[in-house]
């Protein structure tokens, strides 16, 4: 039996269809759709993300925080030794969290996520946020900021230990998340090695093609976090902007290509020259996610997406407001 499947997962990964690539500033082949993992409970994200190997994704956005590391890692080690696909197929995002922000903690962080993934390297390494927070010993993933402390650690600082990391041979990339255009421009001006990415939040009601059109000025690459809009993200209040797969709009242009509507905001926020990362559990839902890659939205289509931009952030991050590095406070993009 145990050969019969592991015969059905090559063959279901041969037919598997393979997501184009953009090629970062450094070289590095990245896939142009990801799975996100952030809320991928453990006893759920091991088969996610096994499924969406076989799927055909090879692109998958971890996080320290997220607290699922090691079951990613099972799943990863699964798909490896079943043949489905080789280490060097795959492109393994994990991120530095803020209460590892100072020099001497950011290669242990690094060194932790490469434990708990099973892996000897990490593909790319992001700065969670541009914000650092004091070590209080616990964390909830779903309202990460709850109780922390934010501390005056500069960004530079930091990022020059994950350079270190680079240097040590950690991670083949690294990159940002969640940093605006202005703190771009400084840490471009102290930077030994460039950041091959920031990873934002964009979908319909958060286009964010300012900072895109400006990233992809630097040659940076973005990735685009809750492109769906985080409908289950833990904090929402009522009246805040939510996106529907209901509406008439998405509806209507997801029946001219045969498409559901979250396919369409998938393929929306990719046009705008973004890598989604969508987060699933569900098998269906993270097949369909997947297959944008056979249609193109129409300049009209794109005028009645671009309509819905309602600078409607899902992920305000408020606890980090008293710092001086949030990164969403007295800036344009």
């Amino acid at each position: 039996m145990e050969m019969i499947a592991k015969y059905v997962s090559k063959c279901f990964s041969t037919c598997a269809k393979m997501a184009p690539t953009v090629v970062l500033n450094n070289g590095v082949k990245c896939p142009q759709i990801g799975l996100g993992t952030w809320l991928g409970n453990p006893g759920e994200i091991q088969k996610s993300v096994k499924h969406a190997i076989d799927v055909g994704y090879r692109h998958i956005d971890c996080a320290w925080l997220y607290g699922n590391e090691k079951e990613i890692g099972e799943g990863i080690k699964d798909k490896i030794e079943d043949g489905t696909v080789k280490r060097e197929d795959l492109f393994i995002t994990t991120k530095l969290w803020n209460t590892f922000h100072e020099k001497d903690q950011v290669a242990p962080a690094c060194k932790d996520s490469l434990k708990n993934l099973g892996l000897t390297y990490i593909d790319l390494y992001l700065m969670h946020w541009p914000v650092a927070q004091k070590n209080l010993g616990t964390f909830d993933k779903n309202l990460p900021f709850k109780d922390a402390v934010n501390i005056d650690v500069d960004y530079i600082e930091t990022w020059q230990s994950m350079e270190q990391c680079v240097r040590l041979g950690l991670v083949k990339s690294i990159g940002v998340s969640n940093f605006n255009s202005k703190q771009l421009d400084r840490l471009l001006s102290c930077a030994k090695i460039k950041p091959v990415m920031n990873q934002i939040e964009v979908s319909p009601n958060l286009n964010q093609k300012k900072l895109i059109s400006f990233c992809k000025d630097l040659d940076i690459a973005i990735t685009a976090y809750s492109p769906l809009g985080s409908p289950a993200r833990p904090w929402a209040k009522p009246g805040d902007p939510m996106l529907s797969l209901d509406d008439p709009q998405l509806i209507s242009i997801g029946n001219k290509y045969g498409k559901t509507s979250a396919q369409v905001i998938l393929r929306y926020v990719l046009q705008l020259g973004t890598i989604p990362i969508p987060k699933s559990i569900n098998p269906k839902r993270i097949e369909s996610n997947f297959d944008i890659f056979d249609f193109e939205l129409s300049p009209e289509d794109l005028t009645v997406l671009d309509s819905f931009n309602c600078n409607g952030r899902a992920v305000h991050a408020e606890e980090l407001k008293d710092s001086k590095y949030y990164p969403f406070k007295d800036v344009e993009f």
